[in-house]
């Protein structure tokens, strides 16, 4: 299963690590899609399907937070879980993400096998980007 990932981070270069990560977790047919703050990300999801957001909280024109809670004030987009993912390791802000709705959180620097796991818990299974066998010499039709 393929799965359309929105991120959304203002920094370009980490846009860039976050899909890699996510591509060596096993994601690599994912469909991802960019935004440089919440404000862009919240016009684009309005627009688009979206199965899960990755989000920093340290942003211009709309943090990580704002960003959560606009989503789940909305009908259409209140059941997209959030991810955030960002420096901001305090477990206070930790505490306050969760309680606005996110549905994870994943502290950078982070690995391939965290975004794996937790993503799992989410979404409930990986999807491997390997070479299906399309023989059907199993079938009987």
């Amino acid at each position: 299963m393929s799965y359309s990932i929105l991120i959304v981070d203002d920094s370009l270069p980490m846009r860039s690590v976050i899909k890699k990560t996510f591509k060596a977790a096993g994601y690599g047919n994912a469909e991802f899609h960019e935004a440089a703050d919440g404000k862009q990300a919240i016009e684009f999801m309005e627009n688009s399907w979206i199965d899960i957001v990755l989000t920093d909280y340290n942003m211009p024109v709309m943090n990580g937070l704002e960003f959560i809670k606009t989503i789940k004030s909305k009908e259409l987009l209140k059941d997209i879980p959030v991810v955030v993912i960002s420096t901001e390791g305090n477990e206070t802000k930790i505490k306050e993400f969760m309680d606005s709705g996110a549905a994870g959180y994943i502290t950078k620097p982070f690995t391939p096998e965290t975004i794996r796991d937790l993503i799992t818990n989410i979404l409930g299974e990986v999807s491997y980007d390997e070479d299906l066998d399309d023989s059907d010499d199993d079938f009987d039709f």
